[in-house]
């Protein structure tokens, strides 16, 4: 008499999850690593939903996967939703107090976390959880916020909050300045894997030509700072990571420093908002003012 009106079955959570978090991250590694999973598992449940759907959700070699039209239109109504899901999860466990941010590692070691005993003594009564954020990544899941930096074409979002504007400087010991007096540009290159490519947008900013000198790899923008605080080499690394530094003479900037388009900025998770993130981004914007403006040139 009625018609079965049950609607087919919906995929494998985990299998949505895996998905979503491959295509937010853009890597199966990172994926997994959010997961708590093995990459192979990833793939796995990656493969089991295209076969669910029937349709391909990555397309191109290994090393180059790309979202096919059907797996971009797919992401971004899974982000929405889980991140609802995250938030829902939040305030139900905590009532709204507990903040959970995700920050760049170089950006938590060496601006943020120096300053939080300030937010804390302001507000003791929340709860606040850093995690570390993958380079690329602009979202985390489960955080209200992640703090990076930002292109220009994002910053005026409405759920971006700039806090300092960027600025890249070539930063080495004053010891080692003193040696290369001659010609700092050829002192060794501190290189970041996270951020391969600040000599190059440097030296656009600045209008010079890198000549040849030895490189140096280093994981973090973080390492490669203390590595040129040893004296190791210098370092492209913007300004409100090395200000203390270069302000307590630990480090020098013979080419000084140069503005970029970028800042750092918060950006809040979908219905993440709410009285600690509210706090935790005014706190974020009255310390961004109060770090000093960047020198032009620091002599040696």
């Amino acid at each position: 008499m009625f018609e079965n009106l049950t609607s087919a079955p919906l995929p494998s959570l985990n299998a949505l999850r895996a998905f979503e978090a491959m295509a937010r991250t853009g890597r199966v590694t990172l994926a997994a690593e959010e997961l708590s999973v093995t990459h192979s598992a990833v793939s796995r449940q990656v493969k089991a939903l295209e076969r669910a759907l029937g349709v391909r959700l990555f397309a191109g070699p290994k090393n180059r996967l790309e979202l096919t039209p059907a797996g971009r239109e797919l992401l971004a109504p899974l982000t929405e939703a889980f991140d609802q899901i995250a938030g829902a999860v939040r305030q139900a466990r905590t009532g709204g107090e507990d903040l959970h941010i995700a920050v760049n590692a170089s950006l938590s070691v060496k601006w943020l976390i120096p300053r939080l005993a300030g937010f804390q003594a302001l507000h003791p009564d929340i709860r606040l959880q850093l995690s570390e954020l993958s380079p690329h990544a602009t979202s985390h899941r489960g955080a209200h916020a992640v703090l990076r930096i930002v292109p220009p074409a994002r910053l005026a979002e409405p759920n971006c909050t700039p806090f300092i504007r960027n600025a890249l400087g070539a930063v080495m010991s004053p010891q080692l300045a003193e040696r290369c007096s001659h010609d700092v540009l050829r002192a060794p290159r501190l290189a970041a894997a996270t951020h391969p490519e600040g000599w190059a947008i440097f030296a656009e900013h600045a209008g010079i030509e890198l000549p040849p000198a030895p490189e140096r790899p280093f994981a973090h923008v973080h390492f490669a700072l203390d590595g040129a605080i040893a004296g190791l080499g210098a370092a492209v690394v913007s300004w409100p990571l090395c200000a203390s530094d270069v302000q307590a003479g630990r480090l020098v900037a013979p080419l000084g420093f140069r503005r970029s388009e970028t800042a750092f900025a918060l950006l809040a998770a979908p219905g993440a908002e709410g009285r600690a993130l509210s706090r935790f981004r005014d706190w974020l914007v009255a310390e961004g003012a109060r770090t000093p403006q960047p020198p032009a040139a620091v002599q040696a």
